[in-house]
């Protein structure tokens, strides 16, 4: 696969609380150098990025309901039209977590599609397009909860599935933390669950080529890093992996 292929599904990203503008500049700087698919930033940025990006083919992601998932729709609905009125391009949104782990799934897609339809309605009143997608936090969720959640997804009308925040924290019995990014086998189960033509983004810990190809090769169509550059620079062509850019 070349570079330019898998540049193209990497969601350069700084959600760091304590990133400056000065450090936003430089992520729009880079992503235009590399290519990116897009920066993945903070709301508060989206201003901003978008007028470092206004002569580029880089979109701008957001975040919203970000880490935790537990604002109200309606609040998930006013930050998805304030980042799309800002420059927005795409809307990464993390699901009603507990809900999901409660097994209350209408509540669970009635909160997607919530967002989902405020962010098609704003983005067709500006006659733009919007991608919209659902960040599940992958690491407190059985199987059957993860493709339930998926199948939620698919129904409300977004674009994505991803596994991961980045700022999840679980623990074990002993206390310990667990692992919190993406996983193979959960975007695995993700793709099998979404089919083929529905967007799946790995999400979480990834930071090397090898990382990257096997979450590809696992059937992820974006990756959402902060070590893109990293990836790139040590991308191997040879690697043949499904040529896909969705």
């Amino acid at each position: 696969m070349k570079k330019e292929t898998v540049a193209k599904m990497i969601d350069h990203t700084l959600l760091a609380p304590t990133a400056g503008i000065r450090d936003i500049v430089k992520l729009c700087t880079q992503a235009e150098v590399y290519h990116f698919a897009s920066v993945c930033i903070n709301p508060y940025f989206v201003a901003a990025a978008k007028n470092e990006l206004s002569n580029s083919d880089v979109h701008i992601c957001t975040v919203v309901g970000f880490p935790l998932g537990s604002n109200t729709t309606e609040v998930k609905r006013f930050e998805a039209v304030s980042a799309i009125k800002n420059g927005a391009d795409e809307i990464d949104m993390v699901m009603n977590v507990g809900a999901a782990i409660d097994c209350r799934f209408n509540d669970v897609e009635t909160d997607i599609h919530g967002v989902v339809c405020a962010c098609r309605e704003e983005a067709e009143r500006l006659g733009r397009k919007v991608i919209v997608k659902v960040i599940l936090e992958t690491c407190f969720l059985d199987d059957p909860t993860i493709a339930t959640a998926c199948q939620c997804a698919v129904r409300a009308g977004a674009d994505f599935v991803k596994t991961s925040t980045g700022f999840a924290a679980p623990k074990g019995i002993d206390g310990n933390l667990l692992p919190n990014g993406a996983s193979v086998h959960h975007v695995q189960l993700m793709r099998k669950t979404v089919g083929e033509d529905f967007g799946v983004k790995a999400s979480g810990g990834i930071r090397s080529a090898r990382s990257a190809a096997s979450m590809i090769l696992a059937g992820a169509t974006r990756i959402g890093t902060s070590s893109g550059i990293q990836i790139l620079d040590a991308w191997d062509e040879s690697i043949e992996l499904p040529e896909t850019t969705r």
